[in-house]
């Protein structure tokens, strides 16, 4: 498995969050350092599942989507704000896309997984590793991008 459109995807997620200008949320969503902060705690759950994948162990992935705010904002006041999130962001990626390449015919381990993304996607059985990663790669990834991109003001016509 190699992990060139995982790394396209951060890449464009990278580049949004480093432009930032970005707005304060709507009530009850994340604001763009949380955001930031889920992503990067949800690849250190990645990365430890890719491990043990290609390790050879048990193990089952949990996604974050239910994380509460007070550990998001622990997190951010960890990094100090966007800046530092960006970095650690950067790390956690760079970390996940270098086990992803390692993985080979691993990929298609099974691992239990527990995901929800909105009422779009609901996952609560074991699935080949690779198609866990398509998922991140393709549906996570890209719903926090657009996140973002909400987040940043848009002008108002005269």
């Amino acid at each position: 498995m190699e992990s060139a459109e995982l790394r396209r995807t951060y890449d464009e997620l990278l580049a949004e969050v480093e432009a930032g200008g970005f707005g304060e949320p709507p009530p009850g969503q994340l604001s763009a350092e949380q955001i930031v902060a889920h992503l990067a705690a949800n690849d250190e759950l990645l990365s430890e599942a890719t491990a043990a994948v290609l390790a050879g162990s048990p193990f089952a992935y949990y996604d974050l989507e239910t994380i509460h705010h007070p550990q998001l904002d622990t997190l951010v006041a960890q990094c100090g704000g966007l800046d530092g999130l960006a970095t650690l962001l950067r790390a956690t990626s760079q970390k996940l896309c270098t086990l992803v390449d390692r993985l080979g015919p691993t990929a298609d381990t099974p691992v239990d997984t527990h995901l929800r993304e909105g009422f779009d996607l609901l996952v609560d059985e074991p699935l080949p590793w690779s198609r866990t990663l398509d998922l991140h790669t393709r549906v996570h990834l890209p719903k926090h991008l657009a996140q973002l991109r909400m987040l940043r003001p848009h002008p108002q016509p005269a």
